[in-house]
C-alpha cells in the first residue's frame, strides 16, 4: 500500500523541473486497451449498496462510486491492486513545484453525447461541484487544497485555483503544499469530469439524465431497483470493456441477494453478504467465492460538540470499555479483524494506538477516568446505526457495543436506526452521541485514513477541532519524505487515541460470489474496493 513512483518533491534541488507525478498512455497492469469494446455477453450485479447520487457533486459513498468509476473519467486514476498513479482522461499530470499541478488531457475525448471534452469542462466540473456545496457530496471535504472555508463554514475555490491556458492544459494552483493531491484526482466523487453544457450550475443533475466520459453509459435507471449500462463507443481510453451491457440489480435484504446468487438471477455478489450467507455459499458448487485484501473499516464516531460528546472523558471511557475482539467474534462470526486506529493495517505509518493507550477492556480504569473528571453515572448515550447500507451485521454490532456499554455499568445506551439516505444527513444534525460509519479508501494512502477524519471535523462534520491535527496534516501533505510523513502519520493516530473524537471497530476484505462462465471478478477484489466493470466478463 506504499505510494510508489511519486514525484519527489521535498528536496529544494528539485523544485526547479517539472517532473512526472504519473504517466498515461501504454499499461501492462491489465486494464485493457483503446478499441470500441463490447461484443461480450451481458452480466449481472447483484448488491445492497444504495445509491445517494449519480451526480459526482452529491455523492461521497460507495454504492454511488461504483457506477461512477465506470460511467465519468477522472483526470487520473489507480489500475486495480495497484498504487501508481496513471493517466485517465490526463495524458500527464506534473508538479512544476509543490503547489503547482499541470495536467495535459489527452486528445480526441468526448463525452457519450458527442460533446467534446476539454480543460473548460474540467475547470466546470470543479467549480459546479464546489458552488453546489452537497453536504452529502466529497468536494468540499476533499478539496481543501484549493478551497477556503469561512466562520460558517461556507467553502469556496480560491480565485486562480485553476487556470486553463488551452483547450487540453489544466494547471490547478494550491494553497499549500500538498503531495496528496494527485490522489484526489482519482476519486469520482471529487474529481469526476462532467459535461459543462449538460450538468447545471447550481444544483444536481437527476441521476438518470447523466452522462460522463467512461467505458460505459447509463441508458437505464431506476433508483433502489436497477441500473442498465452499456459500451460507450466514445470512449477512447485504456479501460475498454468487453460485455456490451452490464445491469445492476439492487436488493434491500442480503438474504435475498443470497438468493438470487444461488439461483443464477445475479452473475456476480458483491457488497453485502451476511457472514453466515458467505460460510454457506462456500459450500455452494455452482459459485465461486473470492475473497481480495481489504481495507474496509467500521467505526464508531462522537458528536464532539454535542451534549455529551463534548466532554473527552465520557469518549476516552467508551474506549476503554469497548470489546472489538468481541464485536468481530459475536457479530460478524469472525470474518473480520479488530481494528486499533483508524488507519488499517498495511498502510505506511500505521499503529495502533487505541491499543497501545488503552490496553484491553476495562470497565474499572473506564470508571476511574469519569470519576476523576466528576461525570456521573450512568451516562446515557443517544447512538445510531442504519440498517441496510452496511449489511444486516451492522444491527449486531450495535447491540454487542450496547451491551457492553450498558454492561459496564456506566452508560445507559438507547440505540436509533434511520434508513441511508436520512441517516447521514442527521448524524451532522446532532441526532446522535455516537453512530456508526464505515470507510473505503479514494486513494491508496495513508493520508486517505487521516486527513477526512481529523482536519476540522471531518468530513462527518462531529465538531472536532485541533490545531495540532490540522499542523500534522499539513506536514504529512507538504512532503513525499516517508520517513517524515510516516512520523506525522505516528502522532496523527496518538492524538485520535487521546482525543478520541471517534473509535475504530473493525477491518474487512473485499469479498465476491460469482457464477459460471464469469472471468475477471478477482481482478478487481483489491483494497481501493472500485468495482471495475471493463476488467469483468461473461462467456456466451
Amino acid at each position: 500500500m506504499r505510494r510508489q513512483n511519486l514525484v519527489r518533491l521535498g528536496a529544494v534541488a528539485l523544485l526547479a523541473g517539472s517532473l512526472a507525478a504519473c504517466g498515461g498512455g501504454d499499461s501492462d497492469d491489465g486494464d485493457g486497451g483503446g478499441g470500441s469494446g463490447g461484443g461480450g455477453a451481458p452480466w449481472i450485479l447483484g448488491t445492497t449498496d444504495s445509491v445517494t447520487a449519480l451526480d459526482p457533486a452529491g455523492s461521497y459513498d460507495l454504492g454511488s462510486s461504483t457506477l461512477e468509476y465506470n460511467l465519468y473519467q477522472n483526470l487520473l486514476t489507480v489500475p486495480a491492486n495497484s498504487s501508481e498513479i496513471v493517466g485517465d482522461a490526463a495524458e500527464s499530470c506534473d508538479y512544476d513545484d509543490p503547489q503547482t499541478l499541470t495536467c495535459t488531457l489527452k486528445s480526441g475525448l468526448k463525452f457519450s453525447n458527442g460533446d467534446d471534452l476539454t480543460s473548460s469542462d474540467v475547470k466546470y466540473s470543479f467549480e459546479r461541484s464546489i458552488q453546489i456545496q452537497d453536504p452529502n457530496g466529497a468536494a468540499i471535504y476533499l478539496l481543501g487544497s484549493i478551497t477556503s472555508t469561512d466562520k460558517d463554514g461556507l467553502v469556496t475555490l480560491d480565485e486562480g485555483a485553476i487556470e486553463t491556458p488551452d483547450d487540453t492544459t489544466v494547471v490547478f494552483h494550491l494553497n499549500k503544499p500538498d503531495t496528496t493531491f494527485q490522489y484526489v484526482l482519482t476519486y469520482p466523487g471529487a474529481a469526476a469530469i462532467v459535461d459543462e453544457d449538460v450538468f447545471p450550475a447550481d444544483e444536481k443533475l437527476a441521476d438518470e439524465e447523466i452522462i460522463g466520459s467512461g467505458p460505459y453509459k447509463l441508458s437505464q435507471y431506476k433508483a433502489g431497483e436497477q441500473a442498465v449500462l452499456e459500451i460507450n463507443d466514445q470512449y477512447t481510453g485504456e479501460n475498454v470493456g468487453t460485455s456490451e451491457q452490464v445491469f445492476v440489480k439492487y436488493y434491500s435484504e442480503p438474504s435475498a441477494l443470497k438468493l438470487a446468487a444461488e439461483n443464477g438471477e445475479v452473475d456476480v455478489a458483491w457488497r453485502s453478504l451476511s457472514p453466515t450467507d458467505i460460510a454457506d455459499l462456500q459450500n455452494n458448487d455452482a459459485v465461486t467465492v473470492a475473497t481480495g485484501k481489504g481495507s474496509e473499516i467500521r467505526y464508531w464516531t462522537w458528536k464532539v460538540d454535542g451534549p455529551v460528546g463534548k466532554q473527552k472523558a465520557i469518549r476516552q471511557a467508551a474506549a476503554q470499555v469497548i470489546d472489538r475482539e468481541a464485536i468481530a467474534q459475536d457479530a460478524y462470526d469472525g470474518t473480520v479483524d479488530p481494528l486499533y486506529s483508524i488507519v488499517p493495517p498495511g498502510y505506511a505509518g500505521q499503529k495502533d494506538a487505541f491499543q497501545e493507550k488503552y490496553g484491553d477492556p476495562d470497565p474499572a480504569k473506564a470508571k476511574q477516568i469519569l470519576a476523576d473528571a466528576g461525570i456521573k453515572t450512568p451516562v446515557d448515550l443517544t447512538v445510531g446505526w442504519t440498517p441496510t447500507h452496511y449489511g444486516p451485521s451492522t444491527e449486531d454490532e450495535a447491540n454487542e457495543l450496547k451491551r457492553q456499554l450498558d454492561e459496564s455499568g456506566l452508560f445507559n445506551v438507547t440505540l436509533k436506526s434511520t434508513e441511508w439516505e436520512q441517516y447521514q444527513t442527521i448524524y451532522k444534525e446532532g441526532a446522535y452521541d455516537l453512530w456508526i460509519l464505515g470507510w473505503f479508501p479514494d486513494y491508496p494512502d495513508t493520508d486517505d485514513y487521516l486527513s477526512p477524519f481529523m482536519v476540522d471535523g471531518g468530513f462527518f462534520q462531529n465538531g472536532y477541532q485541533s490545531d495540532e491535527a490540522n499542523k500534522l496534516v499539513d506536514e504529512e501533505q507538504g512532503t513525499d519524505d516517508q520517513a517524515t510523513r510516516e512520523e506525522a502519520f505516528g502522532k496523527l493516530q496518538d492524538l485520535a487515541a487521546e482525543d478520541v473524537p471517534f473509535i475504530p471497530s473493525w477491518v474487512g476484505q473485499n469479498t465476491g460470489v460469482y457464477g459460471a462462465g464469469m472471468e475477471g471478478v478477482e481482478d478487481t477484489l483489491d483494497p481501493a474496493f472500485i468495482f471495475r466493470f471493463w476488467l469483468v466478463s461473461k462467456s456466451s
